[in-house]
């Protein structure tokens, strides 16, 4: 063998090997970068929380219209109003011509809902008394006799979009926690942020049916429970549920609109002079939206102050077992399926005595609300010429023995 081919020779594994170590070399620092105590990466989570948390601070300070301000929709102001004296109703549904301002209003209710007492940064809105509203976390510290630090909270809005995912909406295991600690954690979703609070839902008639069926397991319940990915939770998910949508586009399944407490119907204004007025207002807010509400921060004060005094009162309120006999008597001409109907109306009739200040349900509160607690549990018939509110009231009319005015 000559020199020439032992150099060749000799050279190659030396060659292969330096470049190995290079290689090994270059995936040092790649192995380091994804490391769970990473600087980097500690950056770019801490950026990434930043950013969400300014995102969620400029939600909570953008205005909103003014509950006192908004024109006509007398009738969707009214069964707000009895859900936030009695939450117990179960909600509202609001159908209605599009532009009409169903959304404007239902989010112009974060101005007139009160405090609640939560357990200090506890992410389900747990209660510090109740034990049927604490997640189990809470639960746990509660029955050992552990201090719970608590704070006073506004209640919260939550959004559901329409495009959410089921796991947004439930919660899913902590991603985060399970990279950088390597331990399988449950992050809360929407219905944990909702507990004790408001879900809307926009277009809740476009509803995904898998949602919808989320939904209907929580409303009955009043408990959101997960099970995935090795994760086993169960916490209280209590919410006023508040769906907005057009009829035009979709009916809603009728094991949902059963849930609602209340169903409202808003109609287009039809008065030119109403319809400039409105038109004059929402500009007059878009333009200075801080010098709109302040001239409206005494209307605003008085719906808050009777709405105070309407939540204290309401405890007190009794309901004479004659209009209680009447009002079930009307469920049942009506052929009004199970009794959830006759017990909305009840707790109905209570807050609207509470709101006028009065200790005894009459039969002008039973009229008030009945048409919104009922008309949407009748049952469909396409061969009816009259509208079914129409036909609660004359119903109510007969049973309480006086006419339709």
């Amino acid at each position: 063998m000559n020199k020439t081919t032992c150099l060749s020779t000799s050279s190659a594994p030396a060659k292969h090997a330096r470049q190995a170590s290079a290689r090994n070399h270059a995936r040092t620092p790649l192995r380091n970068m994804v490391k769970a105590n990473n600087p980097n990466r500690m950056l770019v989570t801490c950026a990434v929380a930043e950013v969400a948390r300014s995102e969620t601070a400029n939600a909570a300070a953008r205005p909103v219209y003014p509950f006192s301000a908004i024109i006509g929709q007398e009738e969707m102001k009214f069964a707000a109003i009895m859900n936030i004296i009695d939450p117990n109703i179960g909600g509202i549904m609001v159908m209605g011509d599009r532009g009409t301002g169903k959304s404007t209003t239902v989010r112009s209710l974060v101005d007139l809902l009160p405090l609640i007492e939560v357990v200090k940064d506890d992410p389900f809105m747990s209660s510090p008394t109740d034990p049927n509203l604490m997640a189990p976390e809470v639960l746990a510290a509660y029955r050992a006799g552990k201090q719970l630090q608590t704070a006073q909270v506004p209640i919260n809005m939550v959004d559901l979009p329409l495009g959410a995912t089921e796991d947004r909406v439930c919660g899913t295991i902590d991603i985060e926690k399970a990279l950088t600690e390597g331990t399988k954690a449950f992050e809360p979703g929407l219905l944990a942020k909702a507990n004790r609070g408001i879900l809307y839902v926009d277009e809740v008639n476009l509803l995904d049916d898998h949602l919808v069926d989320v939904l209907l397991d929580s409303a009955a319940s009043g408990w959101n429970t997960v099970e995935r990915e090795g994760i086993s939770i169960c916490h209280p998910a209590r919410f006023i549920l508040i769906g907005s949508g057009n009829p035009e586009e979709g009916e809603l399944r009728p094991q949902l609109l059963d849930r609602f407490g209340m169903h409202a119907q808003i109609t287009t204004v039809k008065l030119p002079e109403e319809r400039v007025r409105v038109v004059e207002e929402r500009t007059a807010f878009d333009s200075s939206p801080k010098d709109f509400r302040k001239k409206y921060e005494v209307q605003q004060s008085e719906v808050i102050s009777k709405l105070s005094d309407a939540r204290a009162l309401l405890p007190a309120v009794q309901v004479p077992m004659e209009i209680r006999l009447k009002i079930s008597q009307v469920c049942a001409e009506l052929d009004v399926d199970g009794l959830r109907g006759d017990l909305v109306t009840t707790r109905a009739a209570r807050a609207a005595a509470a709101y006028r200040g009065a200790t005894e349900v009459t039969d002008e509160d039973v009229y008030s609300v009945i048409t919104l607690c009922l008309r949407h549990r009748l049952r469909k018939d396409p061969m009816a010429t009259i509208d079914e509110g129409t036909k609660v009231l004359e119903v109510f009319s007969r049973v309480f023995g006086y006419d339709e005015e």
